[in-house]
């Protein structure tokens, strides 16, 4: 019985097993899975009568869906391309570091031009 609950839940809501997986866009996925859950919302806060309900239904569905979207979406950036999550290097940008600033020229050739060390950067300091 657990086996045939979790492969029911899976044809439904997972966006690899279900016939949204043909189409390739995760954000044109998420949409449409947002549409089907306010439909249900709405169906099953029509069978009930109230309005209130649909509002927290539509609201659950909505941080419950857009959840497991960036969820999903977190993992495939880790997985296609794992160097976005490396904050290791500093918090500043080239252009703010404290070692060197970049200059472009009218050409635009970028040169590095090294900065004072005893600078302690930043714009209100």
């Amino acid at each position: 019985m657990r086996e045939y609950i979790f492969n029911s839940w899976n044809a439904v809501m997972d966006d690899k097993r279900n016939p949204l997986s043909n189409i390739p866009d995760l954000q044109t996925r998420h949409v449409v899975m947002q549409i089907l859950a306010w439909m249900w919302c709405i169906i099953f806060s029509m069978s009930i009568g109230s309005i209130t309900i649909f509002a927290v239904s539509a609201v659950a569905h909505i941080l419950f869906i857009a959840g497991i979207v960036l969820t999903v979406g977190t993992f495939e950036l880790a997985k296609r391309n794992p160097s976005a999550f490396n904050f290791a290097s500093g918090y500043h940008s080239y252009g703010r570091g404290r070692t060197y600033t970049l200059w472009r020229d009218k050409n635009g050739n970028v040169t590095k031009v090294p900065m004072d060390p005893n600078d302690p950067g930043g714009e209100h300091e």
